[in-house]
């Protein structure tokens, strides 16, 4: 055999079980690994049970970042503003538990168990669900799942206008054009259909369209820098790590460290956690989200434009320096 149908062979060899053990790390370690780090939670009430009910908290160290409230209300409004998942307020009655499972059922559930540990033996713990899930995806599966076909969507377009050899404005006419419609069609399947987000319409599109775009824009801009290798170090890099580090399906707070970090600072973390805000919160905290989508969307557009300068256009062959064409002579 010849020598480089060798190479490519072993190269092959060699490559798959590589990818195949970093996507089993990306997935399974912060899957293995789920717990509270610095969870935000709120206790309201009047010490000094309340202060109690604290140093119950904080026993567990590194596990939760509390905040305090004077009472019910104000934790509330804290929940709703996404400051933090849950509050625990000291009533005469005893503890009662506010969670919001539209944020996060993982944290809902394990909030609900360490209130009822942290009560006296033998209380019972009223739960209140203040921003609640929605009755067609109680458990946020389907907002879970729903990142990893907006990751494909998004390398698949940001592969297709490469391998179509789209350059400069054409290529972000296009990348911007299939976005949008894919916010469109996805919000129509996921709000319309299925009900699974239920906040207004077209901020839902515009949250998805921004994260595809944030996705297929970076994807395109680095084969635009690079070349077609491009293609799969930016398939890689969203799909492989920005959907296992994502947290959508538990919480950023639940991975370990730098984990749940890294995830918010890539699209597919910062698209659900776009998402989520405006589906169920009104848009509370969906600032930094979108200004990290915002950020992977301009700097990849801009690399698009710049490697759009840097090729010739498709289909026409790029003169050679010092060759001048000369008039055609006639007879």
């Amino acid at each position: 055999m010849p020598a480089a149908p060798n190479r490519r062979a072993v190269t092959v060899i060699l490559l798959v079980p590589l990818i195949a053990t970093i996507s089993l790390w990306a997935f399974s370690w912060p899957a293995a690994r789920i717990a509270p780090r610095d969870l935000p939670v709120g206790v309201a009430g009047a010490a000094p049970a309340a202060d109690q009910l604290q140093r119950q908290f904080e026993q567990r160290a590194g596990a939760f970042e509390i905040h305090r409230y004077d009472d019910e209300a104000a934790a509330r409004d804290a929940i709703e503003d996404r400051v933090v998942y849950g509050a625990v307020v000291v009533t005469e009655e005893g503890p009662r538990l506010l969670t919001a499972s539209a944020a996060s059922p993982v944290v809902s559930q394990l909030l609900t168990e360490a209130a009822k540990g942290a009560a006296p033996s033998g209380t019972a713990v009223p739960v209140t669900d203040v921003v609640a899930a929605p009755e067609a995806d109680p458990r946020g599966a389907a907002l879970g799942a729903s990142i990893l076909p907006l990751a494909l969507a998004g390398v698949a377009a940001g592969a297709m206008v490469t391998v179509m050899r789209l350059r400069g404005a054409r290529a972000a006419v296009a990348l911007v054009g299939a976005a949008g419609l894919v916010g469109i069609v996805a919000t129509a399947v996921a709000h319309s259909w299925l009900g699974v987000v239920t906040g207004d319409w077209w901020t839902e599109a515009g949250a998805v369209g921004l994260t595809v775009l944030a996705i297929s824009s970076g994807v395109a801009g680095l084969a635009a820098l690079v070349g077609s290798m491009g293609i799969g170090v930016g398939a890689l890099l969203m799909v492989l790590l920005g959907n296992s580090f994502s947290g959508v399906t538990s919480a950023p707070e639940l991975l370990p460290e730098p984990v749940g970090t890294i995830g918010q600072w890539l699209p597919p973390g910062a698209g659900g956690s776009l998402l989520r805000s405006v589906a169920f919160f009104d848009g509370a905290a969906a600032g930094g989200a979108a200004l990290t989508l915002t950020a992977w969307a301009l700097l990849g557009l801009a690399a698009v434009l710049i490697g759009g300068r840097r090729q010739p256009e498709a289909g026409r062959p790029a003169e050679l320096p010092g060759r001048r064409r000369e008039p055609v002579l006639t007879g």
